[in-house]
């Protein structure tokens, strides 16, 4: 029986196996290559309507049919609030789920929108607003109705425009109107509890007028010189403590945040000054 015999491997690679070798790949590359084309044109003639892809065209047309879709979002739900007013408590959760086949949430955000964008005041910006989406429509459903007719005009929501809302996901803009509640929150509760102060001040103020004169003077520097102790804690412990917890809190950017409580810090201090504020204050000095 005679042995095969075994093929060895080359001592060296030639120049003509490197040549072999680049012909191969640049055939499998052309061979991908077309067998990308034939599958864009398979995809294209099955839902491109004979057109070739163009990225900006089908953005702009994907967009649209968005908007498109927003807008029968609120039909159908102005259509679903129709129903829920004419039909038994039952009867409609029925038609909801059985012939509508919707979730019974999604059916009751769909109503709610239709009540929110259809109402008198915002019915007419609604094409604008519907161009965001479904999704950001339901975000938004929580803003007051004259703000986002402003919107639609060209003005902005909790500092953002629509161009800057529709680059957003809704996960950042969900993200984003929260954010602007909570600022908006610590603000009302600063400016309830200086009007709180103020208020004080002031009732004291109207008692020590009945004081004697000497009594009166000593009495109004001692609760000025308390004030002051008490605020001076406030900003060098509490203040501080507040605001390098917010910076540690996670990986979010509170600067603006927390530049304007520093501002508004600045201003009441600025309105002291040029109110009562002599020659001798060291920082007059030092301008």
């Amino acid at each position: 029986m005679t042995e095969k015999k075994r093929g060895r491997a080359p001592s060296h690679i030639t120049a003509q196996d490197i040549q072999e070798y680049s012909n191969e790949q640049a055939t499998q590359i052309a061979t991908a290559g077309s067998q990308m084309s034939e599958h864009s044109l398979q995809i294209m003639n099955a839902y491109g309507e004979g057109l070739p892809y163009d990225r900006s065209r089908v953005v702009h047309e994907t967009r649209f049919y968005m908007a498109q879709s927003a807008e029968a979002m609120l039909e159908a739900g102005k259509r679903l609030v129709i129903l829920k007013e004419h039909e038994p408590h039952g009867d409609f959760e029925n038609i909801v789920r059985e012939q509508l086949s919707l979730p019974e949430r999604t059916a009751q955000r769909m109503m709610q929108s239709a009540i929110k964008y259809l109402s008198p005041k915002l019915q007419s910006k609604a094409p604008a607003l519907a161009l965001l989406g479904k999704t950001k429509l339901f975000e938004l459903m929580t803003e007051d109705d004259d703000a986002l007719a402003e919107l639609a005009d060209g003005g902005t929501v909790a500092g953002m425009s629509l161009d800057d809302i529709d680059r957003m996901s809704s996960r950042e803009l969900r993200k984003a109107l929260r954010e602007a509640k909570e600022n908006l929150e610590a603000k009302d509760e600063v400016a309830a509890k200086n009007q709180k102060r103020i208020a004080q001040l002031q009732e004291k103020a109207a008692l020590l007028k009945k004081l004697p004169v000497d009594e009166h003077t000593k009495q109004l520097r001692t609760e000025i010189a308390a004030q002051q102790s008490s605020i001076d804690q406030d900003i060098r412990t509490n203040f501080f403590t507040a605001l390098q917890a917010l910076v540690d809190h996670d990986g979010d950017d509170h600067q603006a945040f927390i530049d304007a409580q520093i501002q508004m810090l600045h201003d009441a201090v600025k309105l002291l000054r040029d109110e009562f504020g002599g020659q001798g204050l060291e920082w007059e000095q030092a301008e």
